[in-house]
């Protein structure tokens, strides 16, 4: 059941990152069914398992990236939007199945991944490194994801 909630999350996880790069946005119509389908998905997947004690890593992970993602949202709205708060509880939720470790491991290399993306922009001459969010989040995200997996 972990392996179809894994899934659905890479099939979200593309469309959001192709919508964010587009439109410099992550609709809530998009990641808020993801996020709870994804909750609904993992919590069944642990109790399936016999694994009941992981689905509170996975909703304590949803909402303490949540948290953080509110707070830079409210700290710097131009910068860290809304729907990237929202994506940050949808990647807390999967990588909440792991344990806290893997939460943090996988938002600080997301916040890598921007950064590098950003240098890499200015390096190119971009006045000012406007990027999309989303996908470095995303790949931070399944970089930590595939290490667990595997």
């Amino acid at each position: 059941m972990l392996g179809v909630a894994l899934a659905v999350f890479a099939a979200i996880s593309v469309a959001l990152a192709v919508v964010d790069v587009r439109r410099h946005r992550l609709p809530h119509a998009l990641v808020l069914p993801g996020l709870a389908l994804g909750l609904t998905l993992l919590t069944s997947a642990a109790f399936v398992a016999g694994e009941a004690d992981r689905a509170p890593g996975v909703w304590g992970g949803a909402a303490s990236a949540f948290l953080l993602g509110l707070a830079l949202h409210l700290a710097r709205p131009g910068d860290f939007g809304g729907g990237d708060a929202t994506l940050a509880a949808l990647v807390g939720a999967h990588l909440g199945w792991f344990g806290a470790e893997a939460v943090g491991a996988g938002l600080v290399l997301g916040f890598a991944c921007g950064g590098a993306a950003a240098a890499g922009a200015l390096l190119a001459g971009a006045r000012r490194a406007e990027i999309a969010f989303g996908p470095p989040l995303l790949l931070g995200t399944w970089w930590v994801l595939l290490g667990e997996v595997t």
